[in-house]
């Protein structure tokens, strides 16, 4: 037998819906215009992580300096433009990598940053480091040049390193280089291990600001890029058919009203308390960067960071060079370990060629850890692989 509500009842949910009404209206309103997080070097960011000092400070010199808000296809190749890819926020698909290339090829000049920032580029390089002790590190000039001979030193935080051959090491120690030059086409690219000399903090640092400067070249004749689209500013390549934040807000407002709905229900029955949730292990951890590695569509990223740690462990372990081939790794392995899996080297070849693969299929990706994993566990490389008893 149902029961009609009571005046009372019906004044407090009057009240409730009304304060949820006004909560939906202000939060619409006051909403931010991005989701970008305030630590990425973007120019609309006062924070000691942002790069709105050097933006602003381009302009008072003199500089003929923009934010880009548009798609890569929009760029003019011009030796005169130089775009500026610092932090990026997403990872480049195969279009967008090879609109950079045409831009650079064309005579454009980009100047980039970190891994993520190394991705865009046409040859690719770069590695992660382990986190370092100092955040901060001064490095000196490797390579004579106008840079260098502006700025004999650069201080920068050290996340990652250039590999290889490719370009002209600028700055960096006796085992890693940070800062490489090279040409490409017509055009030329600058790699940085990270943004520091273009974060408000940073900028002040020693040798900073003259290497920024020189970096960018002539003020009358260069036309300087932020790329404010890598952040999540600007114009969407695809029309966006609803606004997410009205989606939100229409799901919220169902599920508030069914919960006011049952507020009043009457149920019988006894009350049982729910079960405790073990808390063996902090997965929530795991799922949160697996969730944030598949919204990005960056499966290639997560195998060349485990990729990166089983050759970490293996090297260190063997007392091998850490910048060993798969070939290598797999030679030593069946000396010195007596693995004699034929797959084996397969699956380093795979893992290796990853970062090279923006679009890798999740699924594809998965295989390549799980095997990794596996030989992780048979050669008991460090104590999260070892198999429990």
């Amino acid at each position: 037998m149902s029961k009609s509500l009571s005046p009372g009842d019906r004044k407090i949910l009057f009240v409730a819906g009304g304060a949820f009404l006004l909560l939906v209206i202000l939060g619409f309103l006051f909403a931010p215009a991005s989701n970008t997080g305030a630590s990425s070097a973007t120019t609309y960011s006062a924070a000691s992580e942002g790069a709105k000092a050097a933006y602003l400070l381009l302009q008072e010199t003199g500089y003929h300096v923009d934010r880009w808000q548009h798609p890569f296809s929009s760029l003019n190749p011009d030796s005169n433009t130089v775009l500026i890819i610092a932090d990026p926020a997403i990872i480049p698909n195969g279009k967008q990598k090879a609109e950079v290339e045409q831009f650079v090829s064309g005579g454009g000049r980009v100047i980039t940053t970190g891994v993520r920032g190394a991705r865009f580029l046409p040859e690719d390089s770069s590695e992660y480091n382990e986190a370092p002790k100092n955040p901060w590190t001064e490095f000196k000039a490797l390579s004579p040049s106008a840079v260098t001979r502006a700025a004999p030193k650069l201080t920068l935080a050290p996340h990652a390193h250039w590999s290889g051959n490719l370009g002209i090491g600028l700055y960096g120690d006796d085992e890693q280089t940070v800062v490489t030059h090279f040409r490409h086409g017509k055009g030329d690219i600058l790699w940085m291990a990270s943004a520091t000399p273009l974060t408000n903090a940073g900028i002040t640092q020693p040798g900073n600001l003259e290497f920024l400067l020189t970096a960018i070249g002539d003020k009358q004749r260069t036309h300087v890029l932020f790329d404010e689209y890598v952040h999540g500013y600007g114009e969407s390549e695809e029309p966006e058919r609803s606004h997410p934040l009205m989606t939100a807000l229409l799901l919220q407002s169902v599920v508030l009203a069914f919960a006011a709905i049952l507020t009043f229900s009457r149920r019988s029955g006894p009350l049982r308390p729910l079960p405790a949730e073990s808390r063996l292990a902090p997965l929530e951890f795991v799922e949160t960067l697996g969730g944030l590695y598949q919204q990005a569509h960056a499966a290639s990223v997560a195998v060349d960071v485990y990729y990166q740690r089983f050759q970490y462990w293996t090297t260190r372990r063997l007392g091998i060079g850490n910048k060993a081939t798969p070939e290598d790794l797999d030679r030593a392995v069946r000396e010195r370990w007596g693995l004699h899996d034929d797959k084996f080297l397969a699956t380093l070849q795979a893992a290796a060629a990853a970062r090279y693969q923006p679009d890798l299929p999740q699924k594809e990706a998965l295989g390549i850890v799980q095997s990794l994993y596996s030989y992780a566990v048979k050669l008991k490389l460090f104590p999260a692989a070892k198999e429990k008893h």
